[in-house]
């Protein structure tokens, strides 16, 4: 029996094991989905609930009515993944051993990582709606909220889904107008970046959206502290900006297991290739795939996890078709362990894409970046792709 062990639960983690199971034999594959709660959250409607058109209920569903049967849902904390030994660790002692692993645990807004932003002022003058709880807590000072100087604050790139700041700076426009009170608010938008968007061609072309809307724009703003006392942020050559209500979007990174694992760089992001999305730095039995786990390129939004977790479901699924039957060949003449390379002579009967030095079996993979058409195989045996239609690539 083969072990599929995916870490998260949310919408790539969804995504991959629902596409996966009606096509692996269930009979010599096992499937099994870890995460810490049953809670799946729709993250997408936080930017909406400080504005009072969702409520927690829209948002919050069971997390198991959405799993595909067949699939084992396992909850618990992930303590560390131990990559030599294929098996995973869970805080409360249990271990999960794997054959693939997929890892769609995403990223986590840690304002931990500023000085000052979670002194005496957070949750009072400082807010975040990145959380259930910051995007609740926000809503709150919203409705009582007399006006004054806000402040909408990216800390740093990169951030999941990263127009949403600039969004809700524009619902926020429209929220006070439409409370008539939009004379008495100040609205200044504070970025690291050299332009509103982060694409230069929309910030050239769509950045008089601000102007439009009489809100003021400070670029090129790296933050180091947040002055509770002063009610200001300040940027590292010294800036100050004050205010009357901070939204900032604190540091995103990933899960702290993945440094425990040694599996990420100084953000617990998974450092890939951004053409073949291998990893730069490990060489793992098994397949690895991360949401939202790569430093170099941004996060995906809640919708386009939907779509790319779909095609790397589809990748991964012909990956492990093309290594099973190259695998029945390879055990007759060499049984590789885990991290060494394969003699020349067996190495030729590896499947001819990717990396020659690769073992057998290490596929990795990231969820969050779509392939580049030109990158895909189109040699590879017509099946499904994710729209149900037959076809290569």
């Amino acid at each position: 029996m083969r072990r599929l062990l995916v870490l998260g639960a949310g919408t790539a983690g969804t995504m991959v094991v629902n596409k996966l199971r009606p096509r692996l034999d269930r009979d010599e594959w096992q499937i099994t989905v870890v995460d810490q709660n049953d809670d799946h959250h729709y993250q997408p409607g936080y930017l909406f609930l400080p504005f009072g058109e969702y409520e927690r209920r829209d948002i919050v569903k069971s997390r198991r009515r959405f799993i595909a049967e067949g699939v084992e849902m396992v909850t618990g904390e992930i303590d560390r993944v131990v990559a030599g030994d294929r098996r995973v660790q869970l805080s409360d002692g249990r271990e999960l051993s794997y054959d693939y692993l997929v890892i769609a645990t995403g990223t986590t807004p840690r304002p931990d990582k500023t000085p000052g932003m979670m002194d005496m002022e957070w949750r009072q003058s400082v807010h975040e709606f990145y959380t259930l709880e910051g995007a609740t807590a926000l809503a709150e000072k919203l409705a009582t909220w007399e006006g004054g100087r806000l402040v909408v604050h990216i800390t740093e790139m990169p951030i999941k889904c990263p127009v949403a700041p600039l969004e809700f700076t524009f619902l926020a426009d429209a929220y006070f107008r439409d409370r008539g009170m939009r004379d008495r608010v100040e609205i200044v938008y504070v970025t690291p970046l050299d332009g509103a968007f982060t694409k230069p061609i929309a910030s050239r072309h769509l950045g008089g959206m601000l102007d439009e809307r009489k809100i003021l724009l400070e670029t090129d703003f790296m933050i180091e502290r947040v002055d509770n006392e002063q009610k200001s942020i300040v940027s590292f050559d010294e800036r100050e900006i004050p205010f009357d209500l901070l939204v900032t979007v604190p540091l995103n990174m990933g899960a702290d297991y993945v440094s425990r694992s040694g599996l990420g760089n100084e953000l617990n992001y998974v450092p890939v290739d951004k053409e073949t999305l291998l990893s730069t730095q490990f060489r793992i039995g098994g397949a690895l795939l991360g949401g939202d786990l790569h430093r170099e390129l941004p996060p995906p939004c809640e919708g386009l996890a939907h779509d790319r977790s779909l095609r790397r479901a589809c990748q991964l699924l012909r990956r492990i078709r093309r290594r099973q039957s190259d695998a029945d060949r390879f055990q007759l003449r060499h049984r590789a362990p885990a991290g060494e390379v394969p003699p020349a002579r067996d190495r030729a009967l590896l499947p001819s894409q990717g990396n020659r030095d690769e073992p057998l079996g290490e596929a990795l993979v990231q969820v969050d970046v779509l392939e580049p058409a030109a990158s895909r195989n189109r040699a590879a045996a017509p099946g499904p792709d994710v729209d149900g239609r037959q076809g290569g690539g």
